[in-house]
């Protein structure tokens, strides 16, 4: 619950005006971000607009075309 409330603050932050970037350097602004607030245990994949199947779009990249979807990784111990 601690770390959805905490995704849903940032992503909301994030905004709009991230279409126009570039997505790599989108994928490493989000990742420095979530690093800061010591998120761990996660993935940030970049897809095409359509193939968006699993995880949470936390950005759009490239003019739009592309997502950036965020996953928790599954740990086994």
């Amino acid at each position: 619950m601690k770390y959805t409330v905490l995704l849903v603050a940032l992503f909301a932050c994030i905004g709009q005006a991230q279409a126009a970037k570039p997505c790599e350097e989108l994928k490493a602004d989000i990742s420095a971000q979530l690093d800061k607030k010591g998120i761990k245990g996660y993935e940030l994949n970049i897809v095409e607009n359509g193939k968006v199947t699993e995880g949470k779009v936390v950005g759009s990249c490239d003019g739009g075309s592309k997502k950036i979807i965020y996953a928790r990784k599954l740990t086994i111990a």
